[in-house]
């Protein structure tokens, strides 16, 4: 006969319950886990925060360092860049030692102006030629990355004012000593260094197509387009070599200020005088064309009367 529960069985032992097993029976019944799924479960945060710190801080300040690079060069190409200011032929409106931001992307929507302050490079033009690269890879290393912040510049890079663009007579000098442009006279008293007078060396010259005339606002202290009437482009400068437009000196903190366009450039008469060399060019062609038209048609009569009269 089966024995009951709480009574001794066949062999006199009481019935016993069987035994935990651990992680089964106590978790199915809703009881804590066992110290064995605490520990394991406390011990995989854990290595993750061992792996997490593993990871060398160099690596992290190399990967920083190279997208930094990767973004100034990127910046340099296609945007600005930041060039310095070696000498003082831009007395006083730029000093030696400031530094300044050039726009790449300017011309892209607009033409070169007269009165913009552009970096351009001499490479074919003025010259030098640019000297070839050192030979030692970690000073060229040196020099490309000094080059990136405007602590150095290569040295065919020139900065100058625009005096004249393509198809523009800038002449030196009208009665009152005043340079001219298509005829205009240009007051310069506000950019050109204090005591100068705009030029001492006369010109007269018409800025060649794809050219741009110019001049250093020291014009005591400039080598510019005045000095290089014997150089390809009769002393302009192709608009091809011009690296872009500087519009804002960023140091030192005491010199930060934009480069605006003098007023000067802003005269109605000097536009005007610009566009009327094209108008009278439309007319005087549209004229041509009227009249050879007007002499074709006229040819065959005349060739009759001219039989008439032979015979």
């Amino acid at each position: 006969m089966a024995s009951e529960p709480g009574r001794p069985g066949s062999d006199g032992v009481p019935d016993q319950d069987p035994p935990d097993v651990p992680g089964t029976q106590g978790n199915q019944d809703g009881q804590d886990p066992s110290p064995t799924d605490a520990q394991a479960g406390e011990q995989a945060p854990a290595d993750a925060k061992k792996k997490r710190r593993k990871r060398p801080f160099w690596r992290d300040l190399v990967v920083i360092v190279v997208a930094a690079l990767a973004l100034t060069i990127l910046l340099k190409a296609f945007v600005v860049e930041v060039f310095s200011i070696p000498s003082g032929s831009m007395e006083t409106t730029l000093l030696p030692g400031d530094r300044v931001l050039v726009s790449k992307i300017v011309y892209r929507f607009r033409d070169i102006t007269r009165g913009d302050v552009v970096v351009f490079s001499g490479q074919g033009s003025w010259g030098p030629d640019a000297p070839p690269p050192p030979g030692n890879p970690f000073v060229r290393l040196w020099g490309d990355l000094t080059n990136l912040i405007g602590v150095t510049a290569p040295g065919t890079d020139y900065i100058k004012r625009v005096i004249g663009i393509p198809g523009d007579h800038v002449v030196c000098c009208d009665a009152q000593g005043r340079i001219t442009v298509n005829g205009v006279p240009l007051s310069e008293r506000s950019y050109i260094h204090p005591g100068d007078v705009p030029s001492s060396v006369p010109f007269n010259a018409v800025v060649p197509a794809g050219h741009l005339w110019v001049m250093g606002d020291n014009r005591a202290d400039s080598d510019d387009s005045r000095y290089r009437t014997t150089d390809p482009g009769g002393g302009a400068i192709p608009e091809s070599q011009v690296v872009g437009r500087a519009f804002v000196i960023i140091w030192p903190p005491s010199r930060i200020g934009d480069l605006p366009i003098p007023a000067t450039f802003q005269q109605v008469a000097l536009h005007v005088t610009a566009a009327a060399p094209a108008v009278v060019g439309g007319t005087a062609a549209a004229l041509t064309v009227g009249v050879l038209a007007w002499r074709r048609r006229r040819a065959p009569e005349l060739g009759d009367d001219s039989r008439e009269m032979g015979s």
